[in-house]
């Protein structure tokens, strides 16, 4: 027995000195990335110097620089280097550098914050026309394909999907969805319309005009299925966060993001989403005001002030007062709003405060 112990303590130790000669060095052991005279926030206008700290001296043979998965700038040492933020996204983005060393690889970083150097202009509105809209229509989404307006609807076990005329209210063909879905936005594109819902990760394909369900798509990291529009050749996805993603309109696949940013702060709870002019005007769940959104970076260049157009509408209830439907027909600075279960669909003339 004693010496059944003997050998077990001896293969203990010898394990224990293998483990330890096998032991990696972590990257933030050997390097450190530094920032000289780093902020708090950045915006695009800015730049600053960033260099890496070699704390033991090791033998370098190259850096190279990335912003998220960007590739930035590369280095042969580990002098300082110029990173300019001019087409740099807004939003917590990630610093990276990665120091290749006596044949290995080593990776720090550093999380960047940028915010909009634009202050947002402020509009207001004139209503141009009212039309009655459904009071059963929980809207989710909006969009014109040509002089029709297609509907999605949501809550669970009464979601659907609509073709309305607008001018009357009537709706001239609905398509229930499954009792198990909650649909939110829509958009439309090549004929076909998408359709998102809420939380099951699921988006279906119907084609315009008939309106038979053609397929479905799954979502990728978004976390839930909030708003979409189109550009005419992406389609872009929020999902209830300050992101708004771009999908690839073939395989609705999610291909990058934008983060939502004004000059001071994030937008979160970026709901139902339309493109107008170049830009994507972008609802905020439970805030009576659209942002207009750049959609190359995020950041919010003006915000459209509806604060008094649900006071001109009647609901059963008034948690149902949600702002929450944007359409554009291709008429400058004119757009089409409702909201859950509003009885009213309002045309207004945008116009700077």
């Amino acid at each position: 027995m004693k010496l059944f112990k003997l050998l077990l303590l001896t293969n203990l130790t010898l394990f224990s000195f293998i483990s330890c000669e096998k032991k990696v060095t972590s990257a933030s052991e050997l390097f450190e990335l530094t920032i000289k005279n780093a902020k708090k926030t950045y915006t695009p206008k800015d730049r600053f110097s960033v260099s890496v700290n070699n704390k033991k001296n090791n033998t370098i043979d190259s850096v190279v620089y990335y912003m998220n998965s960007e590739r930035v700038i590369s280095s042969m040492d580990l002098s300082e280097k110029m990173i300019n933020l001019k087409d740099q996204k807004l939003g917590n983005r990630s610093l990276i550098a990665k120091v290749y060393s006596e044949g290995n690889e080593y990776e720090v970083s550093k999380k960047v914050t940028l915010l909009s150097f634009i202050k947002p202009k402020l509009y207001t509105y004139t209503i141009l026309e009212e039309y009655p809209h459904d009071t059963t229509a929980y809207t989710q989404g909006l969009e014109f394909s040509k002089d029709t307006l297609y509907e999605s609807t949501g809550q669970y076990k009464n979601s659907t999907l609509r073709k309305t005329d607008y001018k009357t209210g009537t709706v001239l063909t609905t398509i229930p969805l499954a009792d198990a879905y909650f649909a939110e936005g829509l958009t439309i594109l090549n004929n076909k319309i998408y359709q998102l819902t809420w939380r099951e990760k699921t988006g279906f394909i119907y084609d315009l005009e008939t309106l038979k369900k053609t397929g479905s798509f799954v979502y990728g990291k978004s976390l839930e299925g909030w708003g979409l529009c189109q550009d005419g050749t992406s389609i872009f996805k929020s999902d209830g966060t300050q992101k708004i993603w771009k999908l690839n309109a073939n395989t609705l696949a999610e291909e990058d993001y934008i983060e939502i940013y004004t000059n001071s702060s994030k937008i979160k709870s970026v709901n139902e989403l339309e493109w107008v002019e170049g830009k994507i005007y972008a609802n905020i769940y439970l805030k009576d005001a659209i942002a207009i959104v750049d959609p190359k970076n995020g950041a919010v260049e003006g915000v459209i002030d509806l604060t008094t157009l649900k006071n001109k509408v009647t609901v059963a209830n008034p948690e149902d007062e949600v702002l929450n439907g944007i359409a554009y027909k291709g008429e400058p600075n004119i757009l089409y709003i409702t909201g859950k279960n509003w009885n009213k669909l309002f045309k207004i003339k945008i116009i700077e405060k």
